[in-house]
């Protein structure tokens, strides 16, 4: 009988932006699409997995967008934006929101949300939020949104990001 074969493991230190970049993926982390409308009243969003509560008194919330994303002006901009968590069947809009040049809107099916940011349908969870703040974190943007209105589906799981795949919940 073969024996088992070893665990594949990797052990690296370093501030390099490769090591820094793995070991920061070895954070698993929900997924959210950031949505909102832009200058001309046009939805705008993308996928960003950078997402906290800050505060329940008052309720704060933070997403991190890069400086160069397409739709990193409008959100930075907009009065109210939208954190739409994102469920396991969801992981088509996770990939087209990332991509560049996808007409983003026009494959996902969504509707204007409480406060008028874009709520996408079906998500796990969606925050509507008020501007509350944008802070500089390098090459990264931190947005601050008080939540106005928050919805959730129990009867959902969670799109999940692990190591630079999608992964999904499992139970025993």
């Amino acid at each position: 009988m073969p024996e088992p074969a070893e665990p594949l493991s990797e052990y690296r230190t370093g501030s390099d932006p490769r090591t820094l970049r793995d070991a920061l993926g070895c954070f698993a982390t929900g997924v959210t699409v950031v949505t909102c409308l832009d200058g001309n009243g046009q939805p705008a969003g993308l996928t960003a997995n950078s997402f906290t509560s800050v505060s329940l008194d008052p309720p704060l919330l933070l997403v991190c967008v890069a400086k160069n994303a397409a739709s990193a002006a409008a959100l930075i901009r907009a009065s109210h934006f939208a954190v739409n968590v994102l469920q396991t069947h969801q992981q088509p809009a996770s990939i087209r929101f990332a991509a560049k040049g996808e007409d983003r809107f026009g494959a996902t099916p969504w509707s204007p949300g409480e406060f008028g940011p874009p709520v996408l349908r079906d998500s796990l969870g969606v925050f509507e939020c008020g501007a509350h703040a944008v802070h500089e974190g390098g090459d990264h943007h931190i947005v601050v949104g008080e939540v106005l209105r928050a919805s959730f589906d129990a009867g959902l799981d969670p799109l999940l990001y692990f190591r630079g795949r999608y992964r999904r919940l499992h139970f025993d």
